[in-house]
């Protein structure tokens, strides 16, 4: 079976602009396409981008297709063309725009479909990079975004505001065929992308099945607790707009869960036991 993703990086682009920092931002393009593809236990076979831009400067595309060559080898997914076009008048001449799409196969039987679901199954999440690629637009509207802003170094991040927000997506294709490769059937996978955990994880849910995931089981990223202090964003639409340190939630039968976390360690990922699958209306709780 073929299964397909397509996607675009989104306003993320504009930190690129005002860092003048290109070479990652392809990474988060084919990452957003490629873990859709993952999700449904699949394996991207190759990846196509599209860039529009004010005015080609050579240099600045050769940035922004190495990223997309990075993340095209860090899934394991040929890059076989692409598109550039120069469109002045309608893109500023600085910007330009970055969207993608991938194709992959899976055996039909290994489709991942969140249909086998039930009660007592567990919920791993895998730890995401930061803000991976989705909520920008509040990013921008809770931070200035100057180059002095984006240069300011944080105690509580590590590092600058601008490293903090463009670190690239996490894939998370090797880590899926890892724990394939184990033996373990995942019986429902969640991308956790725009719209949050309220949005993405009914998604993998049966009719019928609920979801309940413990805020405090793992970690939050401290970008995302420095995001809702600085814009005053109350804690669900946090939850409702990023993947607030989880890329992925992954539903798994009891049994399996230590084999799925091995496994998830040695693809070079942080697993976490989150939550738990009961009967109830489909849909997620946070407690």
């Amino acid at each position: 079976t073929l299964v397909s993703g397509t996607d675009g990086v989104g306003t993320k682009l504009k930190i690129a602009f005002t860092m003048d920092k290109h070479d990652t931002v392809g990474i988060d393009c084919v990452a957003m396409c490629v873990n859709d593809i993952a999700c449904a236990g699949g394996e991207p076979l190759f990846f196509l981008d599209y860039i529009a831009c004010g005015k080609n400067e050579p240099e600045k595309i050769a940035q922004i297709v190495k990223g997309v060559a990075d993340g095209c080898i860090q899934s394991e997914c040929a890059l076989i063309g692409g598109e550039t076009a120069e469109m002045p008048g309608f893109y500023p001449v600085e910007e330009y725009d970055l969207a993608g799409f991938a194709v992959g196969v899976v055996d039909e039987k290994d489709l991942i479909t969140g249909k086998d679901i039930k009660a007592g199954d567990t919920l791993i999440g895998i730890a995401s990079s930061g803000v991976h690629s989705n909520g920008f637009s509040l990013v921008r509207s809770v931070f200035t975004i100057t180059e002095e802003s984006l240069n300011t170094y944080y105690d509580s991040l590590g590092k600058t505001l601008g490293e903090a927000l463009l670190a690239p997506t996490k894939i998370y294709v090797k880590t899926l065929k890892e724990i394939k490769n184990a033996g373990v059937r995942i019986k429902g996978c969640s991308h956790i992308t725009g719209g949050g955990f309220y949005e993405n994880v009914p998604r993998m849910l049966p009719e019928g099945k609920h979801a309940v995931i413990e805020k405090n089981s793992y970690p939050i990223p401290p970008i995302f607790t420095l995001m809702a202090k600085e814009g005053n964003v109350e804690e669900k639409m946090m939850y409702n707009t990023y993947n607030m340190g989880l890329g992925m939630v992954l539903a798994v039968a009891p049994e399996d869960v230590d084999k799925t976390m091995e496994a998830i360690k040695s693809a070079g990922d942080k697993p976490y036991v989150v939550g738990k699958i009961e009967n109830g209306e489909k849909g997620v709780t946070l407690c």
